[in-house]
């Protein structure tokens, strides 16, 4: 049984993958997620989004039984990876903070999925890998882009090119992840992250995210001339005013105070 679960509580959304027993990324889960993020981008009061797998695993990686069926030329794509890479474009660029809970394994489909997160936290005896090579295939769904970005390359095709698992301990020291937490701890730490995030400014938050990204996706000049316009935006914010209030009240801000929007670049 395939039962993936939406919950919304106190700003915080939370999506569990529950595919036992190991949560692999199938063409259903897609539709499913897909279905998940139109409620969350109608949603107002959600400010963070966690990703999370129950039981054995984050997840586990694409469903192989799937594979004979993309066997011929344009199958794969259009049978998985173009809604596949669509899904998980949507979660890279959600205007929201968003943070990925690793137990157990997270492995091909599944660690391409969480690096779409803005951060990670993995359990300590949690292992990931892109073991796509031994299948004849590679990281197809935004990992050798992405996992890349987070690892630098020599890494990345040290991950790729031998599929073979990595420790969280190792994964920490390559960047790949923000924190290796005690077995079981994942998701608590995950939610704790979550509640200082809401915390933050909003639109400060959300202008951050698009700030960073700009570093990868655009050249330095054009990274920096966009972004001077967006300081602009923030500076003359109500939530910049509330900060700045704070300060020379030596007190903590109250953003939630203020109403601000995410901020959605054209």
């Amino acid at each position: 049984m395939t039962d993936h679960h939406l919950t919304i509580d106190a700003g915080i959304a939370t999506i569990t993958f529950d595919n036992p027993p190991l949560n692999l990324m199938t063409t259903a889960l897609m539709g499913v997620l897909e279905g998940h993020l139109d409620t969350i981008d109608a949603d107002p009061t959600v400010r963070v989004l966690i990703l999370t797998g129950s039981r054995k695993a984050f997840g586990a990686g694409s469903d192989v039984r799937e594979f004979p069926a993309y066997a011929e030329s344009g199958n794969v794509l259009h049978k998985k990876l173009i809604r596949e890479n669509k899904v998980f474009r949507r979660i890279d660029h959600l205007p929201i903070p968003t943070i990925a809970a690793i137990h157990g394994l997270a492995f091909g489909g599944g660690l391409e999925l969480a690096s779409a997160c803005d951060l990670i936290v993995v359990d300590e005896d949690a292992r990931l890998a892109l073991p796509e090579i031994k299948l004849g295939v590679f990281p197809g769904s935004g990992g050798s882009v992405r996992i890349s970005r987070r690892i630098g390359e020599a890494r990345a095709k040290e991950m790729m090119f031998l599929g073979e698992p990595i420790d969280a301990a190792t994964a920490l020291s390559w960047g790949l992840i923000n924190r290796v937490v005690p077995s079981g701890k994942a998701m608590e730490v995950a939610l704790d992250l979550a509640r200082q995030l809401i915390a933050r400014p909003k639109l400060a938050l959300s202008v951050c995210k698009t700030a960073v990204d700009l570093a990868f996706d655009v050249s330095e000049d054009e990274a920096i001339a966009r972004t001077l316009l967006m300081c602009d935006l923030v500076s003359s914010s109500a939530e910049t005013r509330e900060g700045v209030r704070a300060f020379f009240a030596k007190e903590a801000p109250d953003f939630s105070r203020v109403s601000s929007s995410l901020y959605r670049p054209s």
